[in-house]
């Protein structure tokens, strides 16, 4: 039926052609976990087990004219630690009418989304085991402080039992590092604060060491109840055992869809603790939201 009127694009909208302009890709937190902890490979025709011995401490005497140390020899003894790799995977299936008419733009970016998934499964193993460290220094709705992270740091320096003398990492979620800024910017306000640390704190944020422990954060670590759980812990206590490379295998399946393509990525590996309770300490702190 004719009717009046100007002519715009809403009167003409089933004309108008759909165009994809872009494509924008989900960005993820690159994996923490497989980056700081020690990578140990498993070999191929190994098995799938790596297997670690430690050899406890024996102790020296005083010795004197009328010692006689035969008598009392110093035994060693031995601990063994297995790791056996899991396995991670993950499929996708495109037909070929999606390969065909859907926007190529959009096509590039699904490509990487596969291998995202993989890596962030991975760093949340890591972060599984760093939720199940022996001693948690922190407390639900706790605001997190610097304080907290050089006790941490301070403990594995002095374990009585096993000091560690390397790398020392703390890993936390985002909103709890924006505690650490809260902490060093305090004085901003109050007082006149010249070019330094504070400063540089104030203008590009937080970035850096505390106690000696090189903090990161890593938003694969969840928040439940407005509290989050991060890790302080030293770079040999965590142990990444690797199986064999990353394994990638195309299948074609012409009987389904129509047609299509079936991808799988395979990946073998497992996490381990070195000298539990005394290198690694969880810590819980408040996550809300910041909002000043």
């Amino acid at each position: 039926m004719p009717t009046t009127g100007n002519t715009t694009t809403d009167a003409l909208a089933d004309s108008l052609p759909t165009s994809i302009a872009a494509a924008w890709g989900i960005r993820e937190y690159g994996g923490r976990f497989p980056k700081l902890a020690m990578r140990e490979p498993l070999k191929e025709g190994s098995g799938r087990t790596y297997n670690e011995v430690e050899i406890g401490q024996i102790t020296a005497q005083a010795v004197n004219q009328a010692t006689d140390l035969e008598q009392n020899p110093q035994q060693f003894v031995d601990t063994l630690r297995s790791y056996t790799v899991q396995t991670v995977g993950i499929s996708t299936f495109i037909t070929d009418d999606v390969a065909s008419y859907v926007d190529k733009k959009v096509l590039a970016k699904m490509g990487r989304h596969a291998m995202n998934a993989m890596m962030r499964r991975k760093d949340e193993d890591g972060i599984t085991v760093g939720q199940g460290a022996t001693t948690d220094i922190g407390a639900s709705g706790a605001v997190m402080s610097g304080g907290e992270i050089a006790a941490a740091v301070a403990r594995i320096r002095g374990n009585t039992t096993e000091p560690s003398e390397g790398p020392i990492y703390a890993v936390f979620h985002g909103f709890g590092i924006k505690d650490i800024w809260d902490e060093i910017t305090a004085g901003i306000g109050t007082y006149p604060v010249p070019n330094g640390f504070t400063e540089q704190t104030w203008r590009n944020g937080f970035s850096g060491s505390v106690a000696g422990a090189e903090v990161y954060d890593d938003g694969n670590i969840t928040i439940t109840s407005n509290n989050a759980e991060g890790f302080i812990f030293a770079r040999e206590a965590l142990l990444l055992v690797q199986g064999p490379v990353l394994k990638r295998e195309v299948q074609r399946k012409a009987g389904l869809g129509g047609g299509g393509t079936q991808v799988y990525l395979y990946d073998r590996y497992v996490y381990g603790e070195r000298s539990p309770g005394n290198w690694l300490y969880s810590m819980t702190h408040d996550a809300s939201v910041p909002v000043g």
